[in-house]
Order: structure tokens, then sequence, then C-alpha cells
């Protein structure tokens, strides 16, 4: 059972449930005491009819018409439905379940005005499997995710849709009832609550974060499998190197790529009387490269875990003071130039791996059959794999530019400066993925250079990964259809199976 408050949701419980691993969810004791103290405010202004925006008046530029209370609630449904208005194909399923999760979290602060059944029924599309189906375009991050997030209120509603079991999305309404939920009715500030916050954002954030924290340890693998099948040199990684300059980030990965590189009988069969001096920048600077990614994923993870645990709606509400403040923790701002920095990282990260590819296939460069090919010129071997993530590197450096830059005035003017954090969010999880592909071709053709040194073994690390590629992808005997072992590769590299090797013989 997880139990949120607002305060202590990690990164990886949000992965934990958008996955299903984890689907029974309750609200802690503190979060219903400070979610009914924040209520009761809004109920005493209300008593007092006084103006309070998105309460007692209208929304964005039109916070200047005041509401009859007659009038209020409709007002808020109105909201949500109007502000269902995302179009494009829905976003995956578990993104839908992470938007859902920080929504409910963001709630149980208690700095939002509503009521408990409101966490409480989001909380149910989670334990039950009901996925609200959420468009992928909408939101410019600013006044929140409003079209996003106003995909999942609705569903609250019993309108909207979901995502059904054939995939295919169907009306929200039959499923609630087939699970026994019931439609809520909105009171005043809830719809605002409900679709006023950055957690459209911050899901797909989280998700890509996460993901690219396992591509960069299974860059250190792919880098040191690159590194023994190239006959280089550990040297560069040696702890003194690292004191010198004491980023963390490159110490990490130099610690780690020693690691995995210990006991090689193939670098000791090289340690005399080879005449290269030291090797080529994208074997030499693993550290540096890969060590700066750790940093820059250091600096995202501690953005979100702060976001995920935070108000962003608008306006907040205060307790203690009985205080309603109209402001702007909505702005998504950080969160796109953070996202913006991964995808930059995430490139990066994906071109020094197609340099390594390049010298393993490159004879010029390698010493090693042209393409890793057991006949060359019958064979083409991994010549075309390489080419596909050339294509891909493209792709990564056009996702490179920043979303966060690219402003645009909406609502009458009201909202003058919005973040574009979705655009930021969605580059960022597809530049993962692209990264996913890079670095399961060098892991392909890493294995393969090995096969070549035989009966030399390389370091332990790198002996586990070669063992772990060969469970699902043999060895290259002969030209084959390579799509498939790339996506096998691929689907280990997303589910961090590489992670986990390069973890085991981790001496850190």
């Amino acid at each position: 059972m997880l139990e949120i408050d607002g305060h202590s949701l990690s990164l990886e419980d949000v992965e934990r449930v958008a996955m299903r691993a984890e689907r029974e969810i309750s609200l802690s004791a503190e979060a219903r005491q400070a979610i009914a103290a924040s209520r009761a405010v809004i109920e005493r202004h209300l008593e007092r009819d006084e103006p309070v925006y998105g309460v007692t008046t209208g929304f964005g530029r039109l916070s200047d018409v005041s509401i009859p209370a007659a009038r209020r609630l409709e007002m808020q449904e109105n909201l949500i439905l109007s502000h269902a208005s995302g179009f494009g194909p829905p976003l995956p399923r578990e993104v839908s379940r992470a938007v859902i999760l920080l929504r409910a979290n963001s709630l149980a602060r208690g700095n939002s005005g509503i009521r408990s059944e409101v966490v409480e029924l989001l909380l149910s599309l989670l334990s039950h499997g009901i996925d609200p189906a959420i468009p992928e375009f909408g939101s410019v991050g600013a006044s929140g995710d409003l079209a996003p997030l106003a995909h999942v209120a609705i569903c609250l509603l019993g309108e909207g849709r979901v995502h059904g079991e054939s995939g295919v999305p169907e009306p929200a309404g039959p499923v609630l009832e087939k699970a026994g939920l019931q439609p809520i009715q909105l009171r005043e500030k809830e719809g605002l609550a409900l679709i006023n916050g950055t957690q459209a954002t911050t899901g797909i954030g989280v998700l890509a974060t996460l993901a690219a924290e396992r591509a960069v340890e299974t860059a250190e693998m792919a880098g040191a499998m690159s590194l023994e099948g190239l006959r280089g040199t550990p040297t560069p990684f040696h702890p003194k190197v690292q004191a010198s300059r004491p980023h963390p980030g490159q110490a990490a990965s130099a610690s780690r790529l020693r690691a995995l590189m210990a006991e090689s009988e193939i670098r000791e069969s090289h340690r005399q009387n080879d005449p290269r001096v030291h090797d080529a920048y994208s074997l030499r600077c693993m550290p540096q490269v890969h060590g700066a990614a750790r940093d820059v994923l250091g600096f995202v993870r501690r953005v979100l875990e702060i976001e995920i645990n935070s108000s962003t709606d608008n306006p907040l509400v205060f307790a203690d003071s009985e205080e309603i403040v109209s402001a702007g923790n909505f702005h998504a701002q950080l969160i796109a130039q953070s996202l913006d920095f991964l995808t930059i990282a995430v490139t990066d990260l994906a071109s020094i791996s197609q340099q390594r590819t390049e010298r393993l296939l490159n004879p010029d460069l390698s010493g090693l059959s042209p393409f890793l090919a057991q006949d060359p010129g019958v064979e083409s071997g991994f010549m075309i794999a390489q080419v596909a993530v050339v294509d891909v590197l493209s792709e990564l450096r056009i996702l490179s530019h920043p979303a966060s830059v690219d402003s645009v005035s909406t609502s009458a003017n009201k909202e003058d400066h919005v973040s574009m954090g979705m655009e930021a969010a969605r580059k960022a999880r597809r530049a993962v993925a692209c990264l996913e592909y890079v670095l399961a071709v060098e892991l392909m053709c890493g294995a393969q250079a090995l096969e070549f040194l035989r009966p030399l073994a390389p370091g332990v690390g790198v002996a586990a990964a070669r063992d772990l590629i060969r469970d699902y992808v043999p060895a290259l005997e002969g030209d084959r259809v390579l799509s498939g072992d790339i996506e096998i590769l691929k689907k280990l590299v997303a589910e961090g199976a590489f992670c986990e090797v390069a973890l085991r013989f981790s001496d850190t």
C-alpha cells in the first residue's frame, strides 16, 4: 500500500504506479486533515461572498466577471468541459497513471480547497485500472497543463474517454459504472484545482528521467564493451585522474568503467609493446562525457523530486492564515528547461555511442573485420545498423532544440509568457527512446567484436553483459535481418537489464 501525503512521493513511486507495480494507494490521515482545513477556508469565504479567483469569478481573461452563487457549480463543470479540448493520439497508459498520481499527491498537500472525495475518486481510477485517454497535444505549460488535466478530470464526471482493454479509447461512464464508481459533482474551486498544475509535463518527465538514468548506466556498459573490442586502455579512468577534476558524475563513470573491465585478459594481451599512446576521445573521454550526463540527470532528478511534492494550482489556500493567494506555481518553466537539458545530455550520449560504433565497424580504425562481417564483401555485417543509428542521431539533434524558449502569448494576452513544458517533456521522452536504440546497436556490435578476440576474455562486467546479449541475440555468423535483434536489445536497455549488470559489478 502506497500512502500519499503530498510531501514524500519519490520518482520511483511514480514509476511503480505508472507501470502497475503498485495499485493500492491511499491518503494519509494528515493529508485528509489538511484537505479538510483548506476546504473549510473556501466555505467561509463563500459564506462571506468575497471575491475569489476561480471561485466567485471567471477564469483567465474573464477573471473580472463576477459569477452569481446559483451558477458557480455550473461554472466549474463548464471549465472541465471547455478545457478538455486536446487532440492527437492518446498518451501511453503509463503516462496517464503517472499524471493521476501526481495530481492526487499535489492536492493532498491541502492548498487547493477541495474535498477529500475528489482525491479519493482520482485514486480509485488507479486502483481499478481506469486510465483516462489524454490527447498528446493541448498544453503550453502555463496556467497548468489545462487540457491534459481536463481530460483526466472529465472522467470524474462520468464523461470523456478512457483506454479500453482493446487499446481503443471508449466512453468513461460505462467503465466507471462497471467498476462501481459514482461520478462526482464538482463544487466551488474543484474544477479549477483539478486542471491547474504541471502534472502532465512532470509525469512524462519523471518517466523519461528514470529511463535516462538506466540508459546512462547502459552507456557505461556499452562503452566498456567497445573499449575491450577495440583493445583500448582503461588507464584514463585512473582514480587520481578523476580526483584532479572532481566532478561527481565523472568520478562515478570512471569508477563504473574500471569495475566493468576488471580482470580483463584482453587488456593484459596488449599492455606491452602497444604502439598507441592513447585512444580516441570517444573511448578516452567516456568519464567526462558520460559523467556530464550523470550530473545533468542529477540536477533534473532534484527538480522533479521537489515538483512532484509541490502545490501547483491557483489560487492557493493557506488554512493556517485563512489566506487565498492568486499566484503562479502552475508555470512549468523550470520543468521545461530541465527536460530540455535532459534531451541535450541524452543526445550527446547517443553521439559518443555512435562514434564508438563507427570505430568498431571501420576496419581502418578497429583492426577487425570490416563491419564485423565473417566474410566481408559477400556479407555486409552491421553496415546498415550503423547507418540507421546516424538517422536516429539526426532526429536527436533536432529534438535538442529547446522548447522552453518558445513562448507564445495565449488567453487574450493574460497568459503572455508560457513554458511549452509539454513539448519539452514529449521531446525528452522520445529522445530517451532514440538513445536506447543507439545503445542497443553499440551493444550488438561490441559483443560481436569480442567474438573476434576469443579465446581472450573481457573484464568480468563486460563478459556478463556479453552473456546477457547472447541469451537473446546470437553472434553474427552470416548476414541476417537485424531489426528484430535491435528491438530485443532496445527493450532490454529500456527495462534496465544492462543497468542491473553494471550495478552488480560496481566498485562504488
